[in-house]
């Protein structure tokens, strides 16, 4: 099974930023996975939410700011390319499109530094329309289809796109729908899961990989 650190390493260092990847390295991930958004600028950076909240708590909508702007206000807002650069080939990248953001610079991205994703990059969204366009572009790379609670619309959505990753909510999983997505042929993942003994559990079901805040209860002895 795979153990893929969320946002960097979400439970032990500052989400989506390049000390969190780091982190999560230390612990032995299969994969890091974090969040991009693209700036007004057209530059894909590392955040999760739509909006950048600042130390003053002034809310900041990353597609309405250039980077050097929302820069003097996160001083550890990470670039997309300077990230690939930082992690190298250490580890495969499981790079989440946030709903509504323009794929078209983070593609543009991805075709640069090509020969160092060959291989390396799984690419999700919750977004249908985002894949279709990443499927479009880049055929070769690993479509991961991003749910939040029904299996049947996964499903539907992996067959668009000629892919078998889905990756859930865990809270509606269960054993016998592992076991069904298993024998379908579906690599099942599961977000967010911290609890090793369910991990598992449900591996023995067939789940294929777990995306984790703490990697460090994951690490091999």
């Amino acid at each position: 099974m795979k153990i893929i650190s969320h946002r960097g390493a979400r439970g032990l260092a500052p989400e989506n930023t390049i000390a969190g990847l780091q982190k999560a390295l230390e612990h032995h991930v299969d994969m890091v996975e974090f969040d991009l958004r693209v700036t007004k600028d057209g530059i894909p950076v590392l955040h999760h939410d739509a909006e950048l909240t600042d130390p003053n708590g002034e809310r900041r909508p990353i597609a309405d700011y250039t980077y050097e702007e929302l820069k003097n206000h996160k001083k550890d807002l990470a670039r997309f390319d300077e990230v690939l650069e930082a992690i190298g080939r250490k580890v495969p990248v499981f790079i989440e499109i946030k709903p509504g953001v323009t794929p078209k610079p983070i593609i543009n991205i991805i075709k640069n530094y090509y020969n160092l994703l060959s291989g390396q990059a799984w690419i999700g969204s919750f977004d249908q329309e985002i894949l279709l366009a990443v499927q479009k572009e880049l055929p070769e790379i690993t479509k991961v289809v991003l749910e939040k609670w029904s299996g049947v619309r996964a499903s539907q959505r992996t067959r668009q796109l000629g892919t078998k990753h889905i990756i859930m909510n865990q809270r509606w999983l269960w054993w016998g729908f592992i076991r069904s997505m298993s024998r379908h042929g579906y690599k099942l993942g599961a977000y967010t899961v911290n609890n090793p003994a369910q991990a598992a559990r449900w591996q023995s079901h067939g789940l294929r990989a777990i995306v984790t805040d703490y990697p460090d209860r994951f690490e091999p002895n």
